[in-house]
C-alpha cells in the first residue's frame, strides 16, 4: 500500500472531524438570542468603558517575550547537559561537545544585552508611582 494513501486519510480525517463537530453543534444547539450573551465578559468584571481607546503598555509584552526566548534557552541547554557527560566519556572532543553550546548562549547573551541597551528591560515608570516619590521627597 502506497504510504501517501494513509498521509491523506489523516489529514481528511484531522480536518473532517472538526468541521463534522462544528456543523453538528451548529444543527443540534438551542439558539437563544440575548443581550447578554454578545456582551464583553472579562473575569467577571462588567466593563465600565470601551476597551478601544485605552493603550496598553508595551514593556508587558517585551517582558512576555523576553521570558519565552530565555525560557526556551533553558529547555535547549537541557538535553545538552544530558549528553555532556557520556559523549566526553565516549570520546568525543571536549570543543564538538562544548562550543556549539557556548555560541548559542554568547548568541543569546548579545541578544539580552541588546535588548537591555534598547531599554527592553527598564520597567516603565508611572506617572502616579513618580507622585507619590516626589511628594515623599518633600
Amino acid at each position: 500500500m502506497n504510504p501517501w494513501i494513509a498521509i491523506g486519510a489523516m489529514a481528511v480525517m484531522g480536518v473532517g472531524i472538526p468541521l463534522g463537530m462544528m456543523a453538528a453543534s451548529a444543527i443540534l444547539r438551542p439558539s437563544v438570542p440575548e443581550q447578554g450573551k454578545s456582551a464583553t465578559y472579562e473575569s467577571g468584571e462588567i466593563p465600565t468603558e470601551s476597551a478601544i481607546g485605552i493603550q496598553f503598555n508595551i514593556q508587558y509584552y517585551m517582558v512576555a517575550l523576553l521570558f519565552v526566548v530565555f525560557d526556551l534557552e533553558t529547555v535547549l541547554v537541557f538535553p545538552w547537559a544530558v549528553i555532556y557527560g557520556p559523549a566526553l566519556e565516549g570520546g568525543v572532543p571536549l570543543v564538538d561537545v562544548l562550543l556549539p553550546m557556548l555560541v548559542f548562549i554568547a548568541v543569546l547573551v548579545v541578544g539580552l544585552a541588546w535588548a537591555w541597551r534598547q531599554g527592553a528591560v527598564n520597567w516603565a515608570k508611572s506617572p502616579r508611582a513618580s507622585r507619590r516619590k516626589t511628594e515623599r521627597r518633600s
